[in-house]
């Protein structure tokens, strides 16, 4: 059986963080999650293996299949997880939050990365379903790098909000839930997000077909 890095690291930590109980809404990794807020490593270490292989897609979209730190930034998603237990009051599963959790870390490094001018070196790698034209190739990857440089522009709260719409598909109603903020908030964020990819769209029109994707 194959052992992830990431998993590894984990086994070995332990991490014994006592925190006081919260509700949270019944979903089937909800028990597993309110017996590791309480601080169970056991439980700890299986809430992390069942959530980190829905964590790795979000996290190559927004940082580049072959980040160099993809595992670190797993790693740092899952504790930031664990942490954020405490004040997650179930408002959406378990799974939707941890999501969100990780969203918020892969914006977080690409605004660290851009600030100490750090650039990607891999972003050429797509995730197509089927086998692409080559035309769709090159209109994904083109899709890719350009989301990827206006979530690095926008504000936090829009680019967490347009990182959870378009790449992991979630509904405005999730995203609410998820963030803890009103619906009506989520999609402030969202239009202003996209108004900001609109502009852009002003010198390279092959945005369009972004914003077709996801209204």
């Amino acid at each position: 059986m194959r052992v992830d890095p990431w998993q590894a690291r984990l086994a070995l930590s332990g991490l014994p963080l006592p925190v006081d109980a919260s509700e949270m809404s019944a979903d089937p990794l909800a028990q597993l999650a309110r017996e590791a807020q309480n601080g169970d490593p056991d439980a700890q270490r299986r809430l992390f293996v069942a959530v980190a292989p829905a964590l790795l897609p979000p996290l190559r979209m927004i940082l580049g299949p072959d980040h160099r730190d993809l595992e670190d930034v797993l790693q740092d998603a899952l504790i930031g997880l664990l942490h954020g237990l405490s004040s997650f009051r179930g408002e959406s599963t378990v799974l939707h939050f941890a999501r969100s959790v990780a969203t918020k870390r892969a914006i977080d490094v690409r605004r660290r990365e851009r600030t100490t001018s750090r650039k990607l070196e891999h972003v050429r790698q797509l995730d197509v379903p089927g086998p692409p034209t080559p035309r769709e190739t090159i209109v994904a990857e083109r899709r890719r790098r350009h989301l990827r440089e206006l979530l690095d522009e926008l504000p936090e709260a829009q680019a967490v909000a347009l990182a959870m719409r378009v790449v992991l598909g979630h509904s405005i109603d999730e995203i609410a839930k998820a963030t803890g903020v009103p619906f009506n908030t989520v999609r402030s964020r969202l239009r202003l997000a996209k108004e900001a990819l609109r502009r852009r769209i002003e010198t390279d029109v092959s945005l369009g077909e972004l914003l077709e994707e996801k209204s």
